[in-house]
């Protein structure tokens, strides 16, 4: 129900209108030119004091009321009005109006995405983890089309063994929502107090205050950001704790000048190498068994250091499962496309010697569950880059890799 005020504040305008044609009234009658024998001008001549009282009461009254509808528009009306509730608008008595429609000025737009379209993007890049691009896509699609949501779009944890596509799966998702990244290296951020300041902000009085925090400045300039947070276990405790309010209220707090930053239109991805060898046999025993996976899942994180009030507040726990075989066998080949590519140079179709994925795969195996991709990156470029050297020296477009008794040559063509 709205209040006494607010209506009369919105009929201002005739109120002032009716106080002015009044007022020109009073003035001809004053004037006497040629309306004295009018029967109008006579009557208002002989009422002329009453209606100099009426028309002072009516300014009077009407400039009360913009006052006290400033007043209340920015947050001055004095304590003891406020007792008076009729005149105050049920919410500016009840919460905070202001919040509430900044609030409701910010409320986002549904959105609705072609799932399956993500997912065949997403697997389109990430080796070996299709169920999880698909689980991901239908995820992010039900999100994105909710029109209220007082919390990010979603809180997702990639957790399994180091190379397994955890980081490049977060990096390929902001290229496909074409979305801005936000990348941290958690473990940049162990340090306590300090490492909180870097992220949020200082406090007023301390160094840094004039300027925002790397996380809370970034989402303020990019609402809808996709924030990868790598390695998330090794940040410090204290730090974690700043990001719940984020993940439960949906906003964070810029600590130079206590501003809230909103969260609701962002996608946070944390990713973690914790309990690698329990992760990986409960991804295999609960492959098709979600709630179950989930379930044990949270269990193993817990008993590797996670704490309850973290895991309480993701949305989503993805196990991705180690690379085996030919999986192992497509990442190498990319990376060798890639590698290729980065010295000028094009590689021809089946131009890759079979011989040189399977050692490459065999020396993967070796190094077990702890294996990650830059231990693949490395093993390529020990392999191959000075052969690809010698092939662009050589004035080399286009190459073909081959195995000669355990070393790689790379035979160009112009």
């Amino acid at each position: 129900m709205n209040s006494i005020m607010s209506r009369l504040n919105r009929l201002m305008p005739v109120f002032m209108a009716a106080i002015g044609i009044l007022a020109l009234v009073q003035l001809f009658v004053y004037l006497g030119q040629g309306l004295s024998k009018v029967p109008v001008a006579a009557w208002l001549a002989e009422y002329a004091q009453v209606i100099e009282w009426a028309l002072a009461s009516a300014a009077a009254i009407s400039v009360s009321l913009v006052v006290l509808g400033w007043l209340r528009a920015t947050g001055r009306i004095p304590q003891f009005l406020t007792r008076w509730t009729w005149l105050m608008d049920v919410l500016d008595r009840l919460t905070n109006r202001r919040e509430l429609e900044q609030r409701l000025q910010s409320k986002p737009e549904a959105v609705f995405i072609d799932a399956e379209a993500l997912s065949q993007s997403l697997k389109s890049q990430v080796v070996g983890q299709d169920a999880i691009c698909d689980d991901l896509a239908a995820q992010i699609r039900r999100r994105l089309a909710l029109q209220q949501r007082g919390k990010p779009l979603g809180v997702f944890l990639f957790a399994g063994p180091p190379g397994a596509g955890k980081t490049y799966l977060g990096k390929v998702l902001a290229g496909a929502l074409d979305r801005k990244l936000i990348h941290l290296d958690m473990t940049q951020y162990s340090s306590g107090g300090h490492a909180a300041t870097s992220l949020f902000g200082s406090p007023k009085g301390y160094v840094g205050s004039d300027t925002y925090g790397k996380l809370t400045g970034a989402l303020r300039d990019t609402p809808n950001a996709i924030v990868l947070l790598d390695e998330f276990e090794k940040a410090h405790s204290n730090v974690h704790k700043n990001f719940l309010t984020a993940w439960n209220d949906g906003f964070i707090t810029e600590a130079s000048n206590e501003s809230h930053i909103s969260t609701t239109g962002a996608i946070f991805v944390l990713t973690t190498n914790a309990a690698v060898d329990a992760l990986a046999t409960i991804s295999r025993d609960y492959a098709h068994d979600p709630d179950d996976l989930r379930r044990q899942a949270d269990a193993a994180l817990r008993s590797a250091g996670f704490a309850p009030e973290v895991l309480n507040r993701i949305d989503r726990i993805f196990v991705f499962s180690p690379l085996a075989d030919l999986d192992i066998a497509r990442v190498a080949a990319l990376e060798i496309e890639r590698m290729i590519k980065g010295y000028g140079l094009s590689v021809k179709e089946g131009g890759i010697d079979p011989q040189i994925l399977l050692d490459l795969m065999a020396r993967q195996k070796k190094l077990g569950n702890s294996a990650s991709s830059r231990d693949l990156v490395r093993a390529i470029e020990e392999s191959v880059a000075d052969s690809l050297i010698d092939a662009k020296q050589r004035g080399a477009q286009s190459v073909s890799l081959i195995d000669t008794h355990g070393r790689v040559t790379a035979l160009g063509a112009g």
